[in-house]
């Protein structure tokens, strides 16, 4: 079943003409450009309310933007160059470190906040931020994966996997804000960050092996010719 879906992966990768092929390249460098942009203001917005508010969340949140800013340039880096495929697996390295730092930085402000019982001041910035990135970023992810699968680009897959950890991790930052606002709960981000960093650990871990998106074409173009040269050593 995994050979026939990557066999029909390939296919379909092949079969993309030119132009297609142009495009799928255009809308993923738009698409990051965008994830760029919005991450960079996040960022500034989720450092100087956490800070105002003394919010270690909200700050680790500004931190993650930060990293997912990183992940999205690397993308782009990657769909300026005349063959994007050639970049694809120190593209890919990149983005998994991106993965292990961020899944350090939760892991650790998550137990720290745990041992320390670090209590979250309520921020009405904060939940609106975490609330707009719950909505816009899935779309995003979306976006960008549909994209990423069509033209075979196993970086651009992992990229979007990126965002949508990122958003639940806006989803665990909402509800850590939320609860502790409304029946001082201060521990119930903290748990959520574990969660989330196991999950980054998880995909950072496929990214630095290649298996984002199964493969990439260039991956599954090479696996087939190996897989050619047996069965012909075999005959």
């Amino acid at each position: 079943m995994l050979r026939r879906r990557r066999v029909h992966l390939l296919m379909a990768t092949l079969t993309l003409s030119e132009a297609r092929r142009d495009t799928l390249h255009r809308r993923i460098r738009f698409i990051v450009a965008f994830t760029i942009a919005y991450n960079v203001i996040e960022a500034v917005i989720a450092l100087i309310a956490g800070s105002a508010a003394s919010s270690a969340a909200l700050i680790g949140f500004g931190l993650d933007s930060t990293i997912e800013v990183l992940s999205a340039a690397a993308v782009a880096w990657q769909f300026t160059r005349r063959d994007p495929q050639r970049w694809e697996r120190p593209t890919l390295r990149v983005i998994a470190v991106a993965f292990f730092a961020l899944a350090a930085y939760v892991s650790v402000s998550s137990v720290l906040a745990l041992i320390t019982r670090a209590e979250v001041e309520h921020s009405t910035v904060g939940i609106v931020l975490a609330a707009v990135s719950v909505v816009v970023m899935p779309f995003v992810s979306f976006a960008e994966r549909k994209a990423g699968l069509e033209v075979g680009s196993a970086t651009a897959v992992a990229d979007s996997k990126q965002t949508l950890i990122c958003t639940y991790l806006s989803v665990a930052v909402l509800i850590g804000l939320v609860l502790n606002s409304l029946l001082g709960w201060w521990w119930a981000d903290a748990l959520a960050g574990l969660v989330i960093a196991a999950f980054a650990i998880r995909e950072g871990a496929e990214a630095w092996k290649g298996d984002a998106c199964a493969t990439s074409a260039g991956m599954l173009l090479e696996g087939a010719e190996v897989e050619d040269d047996c069965c012909d050593h075999s005959h």
